[in-house]
């Protein structure tokens, strides 16, 4: 959903971009860092320190975000940077639910591991979905959109982990909420590459 509204985050992405551009250090570093935070954010969530989770997180996400803006503030951005800030995104995101499974988290209706590896496969189907509608050459354009996005999945994790030291069960919820809507957006975009052909 965020998508849509993207280009009212242009400006201040580019302003960043341009300040950070500035430290001299390469974009792909950016890239490499946050995967490194992500792996420590992952082991402080497997202790249940939420709260210095959610700032490790927060730093992870900031690093993921602004590699593509510091690459184009500094001239470098290149088709492997794209190939591998995309590639890290997934692992990113790996990491740091791999890091819920060592959290004991009640059970509703089915174990919370059965939920994360939900979140996973919805999130890999998600961006299946649309690299797949491209190869198969049911679309032109790469199919984005759906009720959650990659960005919204982190803003949701980044609340759970911030309420979690109050309710354990506010992050649970997150958990559930992620798998179910992150499985929905990618039957929506199955289904928009297909009604882009008409089948």
């Amino acid at each position: 959903m965020l998508y849509k509204n993207r280009s009212k985050f242009d400006n201040i992405s580019q302003k960043i971009g341009k300040s950070m551009s500035g430290l001299g250090i390469h974009p792909d570093a950016f890239t490499l860092l946050s995967l490194i935070f992500a792996i420590i954010t992952a082991y402080i969530i497997s202790q249940e320190m939420f709260l210095i989770a959610s700032v490790f997180f927060v730093i992870t996400a900031f690093l993921d975000i602004i590699d593509g803006s510091v690459a184009r503030a500094a001239g470098k951005a290149t088709k492997n940077g794209a190939y591998l800030d995309t590639i890290t995104d997934r692992y990113v995101e790996f990491f740091v639910l791999v890091g819920f499974l060592f959290v004991e988290f009640p059970s509703y209706f089915i174990p919370s591991y059965g939920w994360i590896f939900l979140i996973l496969f919805g999130g890999m189907m998600t961006t299946y979905a649309k690299a797949a509608a491209k190869e198969k050459g049911l679309t032109e354009k790469e199919i984005n959109g759906g009720i959650l996005e990659r960005s919204e999945r982190l803003i949701l994790i980044f609340i759970g982990l911030l309420l979690a030291p109050i309710n354990i069960l506010v992050l649970t919820f997150v958990i559930i909420i992620l798998a179910v809507l992150t499985n929905i957006t990618a039957f929506q975009r199955i289904y928009k590459a297909l009604q882009n052909r008409g089948l």
